[in-house]
């Protein structure tokens, strides 16, 4: 046979696959259900078209219905082929086109690289879109901060320049009431001075460290702290005597100006009563300049629009608290000593709290520095061996030697 008709034999002769062509190096990368797409047969073509999202007016396979040419990408990124993808079939024909007989359709490696682009097309809309739900999104749901609040605490006004804006921070917790005055800077809020209610022990208030009057107690110590720190504590005295009246500090003139910070109570509702204002007006009367009203103090009447400032003195004096712990007295003696227990244990009776509230406020006025506690000095201990000096190994190995040469001495003298 000659080659010519050879040639012509081996073309006219049907081949059932087409050979196999060479994989690039990213067709790992594919996933194992895009995996039988590395020949080039007219069945890989089709599950390619099966398992694979299609751009509207185009088939993997080949030519579209309505175009000939190869769409030109399209400028936006993963919104705008999310777009195209929602769109529908408005760019052209869908209808699936006859796949190419093997041997003349896309080879492997351009099947791949159009899966993997497809992929990473994919992927990048999920990550473009809506946060899943999950725990590694629950740190956006905590709600710790009120951003629109803090906005317009922390701004300050452009013609200050470097000043700082203070703010007057109240939390208050299960078993305490935080207070504490910051600014705020990029690299987050510096604390210039704070005071806890846990510290009340020590101006003889030893039980209820979450009521108004403690709350009252830690607003106060928070100012005399403060002044204190910046030698402003004899210019501004603040209130003395406790009225529950409204009170606001001015500055003196001729003295460094009063110390005006701004109220920030958190995610606190701020209702009428609230032991953030209980702190407020502890702050006030210790000399700071607040802006605030007396609409949100015990004894206020929002029908009657008038300010009963006895009321208010009763709740800094915990006056509150013992009407009801003589109404318990009187109703339920074991409710009284199962609530009030530590009232008990510490010879606190309902008489007595006026005179106690009255010593602590005197008390934080005459020394309000925190004292820090002594170190405690820790005494290290070593569980492994320390390491040898050079003349400790010297000795050790003198030693060994000496021990030899005697047990050699001893074995020739038996």
């Amino acid at each position: 046979m000659s080659p010519l008709s050879l040639l012509l034999s081996r073309q006219n002769t049907p081949t059932p696959s087409a050979a196999p062509h060479r994989t690039h190096s990213f067709s790992r990368l594919v996933p194992s259900s895009v995996a039988p797409l590395r020949t080039g047969s007219s069945a890989s073509a089709s599950l390619l078209q099966r398992r694979l999202p299609r751009r509207p007016g185009r088939a993997l396979g080949g030519q579209s219905g309505a175009r000939s040419r190869r769409e030109p990408p399209v400028p936006g990124g993963a919104a705008r082929t999310a777009r195209r993808r929602s769109a529908g079939p408005a760019g052209g024909s869908t209808a699936r086109a006859r796949p190419r007989p093997a041997g003349q359709g896309r080879s492997c490696g351009c099947a791949a690289r159009a899966a993997f682009s497809r992929l990473l097309r994919s992927a990048v809309v999920v990550r473009s879109g809506p946060r899943p739900e999950g725990p590694d999104s629950a740190w956006h749901d905590e709600g710790k901060t009120d951003y629109y609040a803090r906005k317009r605490l922390v701004i300050q006004d452009k013609n200050k320049y470097n000043t700082p804006k203070y703010r007057m921070i109240v939390r208050v917790t299960n078993r305490d009431i935080i207070c504490q005055i910051a600014y705020a800077r990029i690299e987050g809020d510096m604390i210039v001075c704070a005071a806890y209610a846990h510290e009340l022990p020590k101006y003889g208030v030893k039980v209820g460290l979450t009521n108004y009057a403690a709350a009252y107690c830690t607003g106060l110590l928070l100012a005399r702290r403060l002044l204190n720190k910046f030698g402003l504590d004899k210019i501004y005295e603040g209130q003395v005597e406790v009225t529950g009246d409204e009170y606001n500090v001015e500055s003196v003139d001729g003295k460094p100006g009063a110390f005006t910070c701004y109220l920030d109570a958190g995610l606190a509702r701020t209702t009428t009563g609230n032991k953030v204002f209980g702190a407020l007006k502890g702050a006030v009367d210790g000399g700071l300049s607040i802006p605030h009203s007396t609409k949100r103090f015990p004894g206020y009447d929002s029908e009657s629009k008038e300010f009963n400032a006895e009321v208010h003195r009763k709740h800094i004096m915990g006056q509150n608290v013992a009407d009801y712990m003589r109404y318990l007295m009187e109703e339920d003696e074991d409710a009284y000593k199962k609530q009030f227990s530590q009232y008990i244990k510490n010879n606190v009776t309902p008489d007595g709290m006026e005179e106690m509230y009255k010593k602590a406020h005197a008390a934080i006025r005459d020394n309000p520095v925190h004292e820090k506690k002594p170190k405690r000095e820790v005494k290290k201990k070593r569980w492994n061996c320390p390491k040898m000096s050079l003349a400790q190994k010297k000795d050790r190995v003198a030693q060994k030697k000496a021990s030899f040469l005697r047990a050699q001495e001893r074995r020739t003298e038996s």
